[in-house]
């Protein structure tokens, strides 16, 4: 019998890549659509010069889960782009609030002044933290807004950081958990009192630390060092980011790992042998799965022999996103050059941001935009299956009143994410500790990967799946 993983998105693919360098034993990756990738999904218009990508775009060098990614692309050989911190893309980030582009400050010049659509210099949030005690009792979660506020004041929670919160996961930062979303803000305030003084201390700390010893056996990666080196803020792969899960595949059939795909799991039930994989013309006996499923699609398949694991994996809800890309002809379209622009929630617009791909790569002339809408707020604005046309009026005619360009779109793209990001709500780390726990008590051959237990990122998901595959026994243990 094998190791099966279930699910071929960025976790999926991750799990059997980690499990094959691990253990070198045959494994089957079991996934329902006609293609890997999960959300990640690239088009390409090579004859015009131009991508456009549904899903994430860019992936973030920082930490240990930066450097893993960067150790996976360059076993893989993927061609890369980086963008320095120097890029305009990485130095302007901007909202649109009280009815105007706002440029964020990105220099400590800018913390003096008064930027729109702050009333007070920025310096003054940071005071507010400077001398305001914890009064938050230990080890207790509350949302990211609610933390926010206490620490750095209304403004800040309402024009930083719950539009940062919408282009994380698309989600309202009353609801979201600091614990598990900032959770070095929320150790430090736990530690030190503030999020300033933590700040201070941790600069003083070894960061080698946070490597945890092992888990790069071969040395730092070299990709790493370059990007430690030439300070990148971000990176792109070559055609498109799609490339990444299209590469791991290629990769695990060179070395005899079995995707399926179009191989839906309909059940999955575990004896004393191991479990069972039910699909739709086999009953699949394996030792051991890793589930790289959504947290959803896990319960469903495992609700007839343990409901109470099913009942704890709904209780992680998950929202609805649109991408809606946008192409123009002329690359003269733009006021200002940047990653992109968020819309804070208090504006109560319908579109969650838009994202300046052809600021970010070169697009051949052509005006790039990806217009992220919906998520939490979802239903409020667009009700039940909105038809494609309505989506993409509605992109089309804010990105015409925001970003005041006049010239008709030449061709867009409308995606209708389905319960595509995970909502981190307060309690979420608990939550995903007691389900963990549940396997364990069990002792369920079963373990679970991805972003609804260990972050939403692309770096996060990678890791995750890293982490859980060094959970299992060594051959040479019971």
């Amino acid at each position: 019998m094998t190791t099966a993983v279930l699910g071929a998105g960025l976790s999926g693919l991750s799990a059997g890549y980690y499990l094959l360098r691990r253990f070198g034993k045959p494994l089957t990756i079991y996934e329902a659509s006609p293609r890997v990738g999960g959300w990640i999904r690239t088009e390409g218009h090579k004859d015009r010069g131009f991508l456009f990508e549904g899903g994430p775009r860019t992936i973030r060098p920082k930490g240990v889960a930066g450097a893993n990614t960067l150790e996976l692309i360059e076993e893989l050989d993927l061609p890369i782009h980086p963008i320095p911190s120097s890029h305009v893309a990485a130095k302007n980030r901007m909202l649109y609030a009280k009815g105007q582009v706002c440029m964020l400050p990105n220099s400590p010049k800018g913390l003096i002044r008064t930027v729109p659509p702050f009333t007070k210099p920025l310096y003054r949030a940071l005071l507010h933290d400077l001398f305001t005690g914890s009064t938050l009792a230990k080890n207790e979660d509350e949302s990211i807004y609610s933390f926010t506020k206490r620490r750095f004041g209304k403004e800040i929670a309402d024009y930083a950081i719950s539009p940062m919160i919408c282009g994380i996961c698309a989600g309202d930062a009353h609801e979201i958990s600091v614990r598990f979303l900032m959770e070095t803000l929320f150790e430090n305030e736990q530690k030190y009192g503030g999020v300033l003084k933590g700040a201070f201390y941790a600069r003083f700390k070894d960061k080698v630390d946070e490597k945890k010893p092992g888990l790069f056996a071969r040395g730092e990666p070299k990709l790493f060092k370059q990007a430690t080196k030439e300070k990148w803020a971000m990176y792109g792969v070559e055609d498109g980011l799609e490339q990444l899960p299209r590469a791991m595949r290629k990769y695990l059939g060179e070395h005899d790992v079995n995707v399926q795909l179009s191989s839906k799991c309909s059940n999955l039930t575990f004896n004393g042998d191991g479990a069972r994989i039910s699909l739709r013309d086999a009953e699949v006996p394996v030792k051991h799965v890793i589930s790289a499923l959504p947290a959803h699609q896990l319960a469903a398949v495992v609700g007839a022999q343990h409901p109470s694991l099913a009942a704890q994996l709904l209780e992680i809800p998950y929202v609805d996103v649109v991408v809606v890309n946008i192409q123009y002809n002329s690359d003269q379209l733009l006021k200002h050059n940047g990653f992109g622009l968020l819309v804070p929630p208090v504006e109560k617009l319908p579109i969650l941001g838009v994202i300046f791909d052809s600021c970010c790569f070169d697009m051949a002339g052509n005006t790039i935009l990806t217009v992220m809408m919906g998520g939490r707020w979802f239903d409020q604005w667009f009700g039940n299956q909105p038809s494609q046309k309505k989506l993409r009026d509605i992109a089309h005619q804010h990105v015409r009143q925001i970003l005041q360009i006049k010239e008709e779109p030449v061709f867009s793209r409308v995606h209708m994410l389905h319960k595509c990001i995970p909502q981190y709500t307060v309690g979420h780390k608990r939550r995903v500790e007691n389900i963990r726990k549940y396997i364990k008590d069990y002792k369920l051959p079963l373990s679970v990967c991805g972003a609804a237990y260990d972050g939403v990122g692309i770096n996060d998901v990678i890791l995750s799946a890293r982490r859980q595959v060094e959970e299992l026994p060594s051959p040479s243990e019971p």
